[in-house]
Order: C-alpha cells, then sequence, then structure tokens
C-alpha cells in the first residue's frame, strides 16, 4: 500500500550539533503525525527514527535537509515498523 506504516533511521551529518537541530527534528516529526525519536550521537551527526505513514516519512526525510546548521547528507534507511507508542521525542 503506497501510504501503509513505515519506519525509517535518518542519520543527519555536518555541522547539527549545537544548533537546535534535535529539537527542528522532534517539531517536524510531530507536525507530520510521526512517532519517534532523535538524539545526538558521539560522532558529531543526528540519528532518528521515526515511525508514520509512507508520504510523511518521505516528507520528513526531505525536510530534514532544510534544518538549522549546515545538513552535508542524510543517510535514509529503512526498518520494519514497529506500531510505536504515540510522542516524538529527544532522547540521551
Amino acid at each position: 500500500m503506497a501510504d501503509s506504516l513505515a519506519r525509517s533511521r535518518f542519520v543527519v551529518s555536518g555541522r547539527v550539533q549545537g544548533v537546535g537541530f534535535r529539537w527542528f527534528v522532534q517539531d517536524l516529526g510531530r507536525s507530520l503525525g510521526l512517532r519517534g525519536w532523535v538524539r545526538n550521537r558521539p560522532d558529531g551527526k543526528v540519528e532518528a527514527e521515526a515511525e508514520g505513514r509512507r508520504a510523511s516519512l518521505a516528507l520528513f526525510a526531505r525536510e530534514l535537509r532544510g534544518g538549522p546548521g549546515r545538513v552535508d547528507a542524510v543517510e535514509t534507511e529503512a526498518l520494519p515498523a514497529q506500531g510505536r507508542p504515540e510522542g516524538f521525542d529527544i532522547i540521551l
């Protein structure tokens, strides 16, 4: 189904820590009705997992490139949907 439930992991590289990027991702995920999380990684990248309708995930992936700071690349990995509970959180 074109708009069925899907889940993806995103790893964003560039100057994305210390610029409010995690809050941007959290707001974006919530505004699109996605469920998931976002966190800083020790290597300077930001990682997120999001689950929801395929169309919303595709828009999420595109919008990540326009976040604060400087986004050099967004790596995306499709994962099996899990039926995550509601909410999009910043985790440590």
